[in-house]
């Protein structure tokens, strides 16, 4: 017996492994969230759906990659209630499991609106928290009682992965986010040099002043210029 679960473990080890470098050749955000539903429901035992719900600057939730369209809909009356097991994921709860959702009596108006859909259990995962942003991983089934203890101990250790996939993403996201508004300063810069006269620090100078006075981002100061050669005026 204790050779068989050695085994089993072991087997889980490697399959994660080869998800989570799966994970990391995806090339952006929106194609790593994809890559983890598809890969949730190939891995952990039950899931017939998988999708991912985040909620930013804690005010504006969204499902933002799914396995087909039954995890929108319970997503959908979710946010019609203002409760739910992907939402106390989200906010309250590092895992949520729900083996009988019509039964279940912590959420009933979610309940009263899910009864017509093909969802019978539910397990969430929170993903991630960074400041005011929250991500959560949800499952769904068909039936009742889906979800296993090793159903909870197996998304555990996927939504570690994911979490890790996911964030090493989005730094790349950022990271290209911040290598374009360098660029398009220094191209903003290199207008008002020409065009004025300036040094370097008098043009980024003068950036800064109209993105002061108009409350409008430095970056996009530089956009419209580098777009229409013109800055923006006060007052307009």
């Amino acid at each position: 017996m204790a050779d068989d679960t050695a085994g089993e473990s072991q087997d889980l080890a490697a399959h994660l492994t080869r998800v989570a470098r799966m994970l990391q050749k995806q090339g952006g955000e929106q194609e790593t969230m994809d890559a983890i539903v598809r890969a949730a429901v190939g891995t952990i035992p039950g899931a017939g759906h998988a999708g991912i719900m985040t909620v930013l600057r804690r005010s504006e939730v969204r499902t933002v990659a799914t396995t087909g369209d039954l995890p929108c809909e319970v997503d959908q009356a979710q946010l019609e209630a203002g409760q739910g097991p992907c939402l106390t994921a989200l906010y309250d709860e590092k895992i949520v499991s729900v083996p009988d959702v019509e039964q279940d009596g912590r959420w009933p108006l979610f309940a009263e609106r899910v009864v017509k859909l093909e969802v019978a259990s539910m397990l969430s995962f929170q993903l991630f928290v960074e400041n005011d942003d929250l991500g959560a991983l949800n499952l769904y089934a068909s039936g009742v009682n889906a979800f296993s203890d090793e159903s909870e101990h197996v998304g555990s250790l996927f939504a570690g992965h994911a979490a890790i996939a996911l964030s090493t993403a989005q730094e790349r996201r950022h990271l290209g986010e911040a290598v374009q508004t360098r660029d398009l300063i220094g191209q903003a810069k290199g207008i008002l040099m020409e065009r004025h006269g300036l040094d370097a620090d008098q043009a980024f100078a003068a950036l800064t002043r109209v993105s002061q006075l108009t409350n409008t981002k430095l970056r996009d100061i530089a956009e419209q210029l580098t777009r229409t050669g013109k800055l923006p005026r006060p007052g307009r």
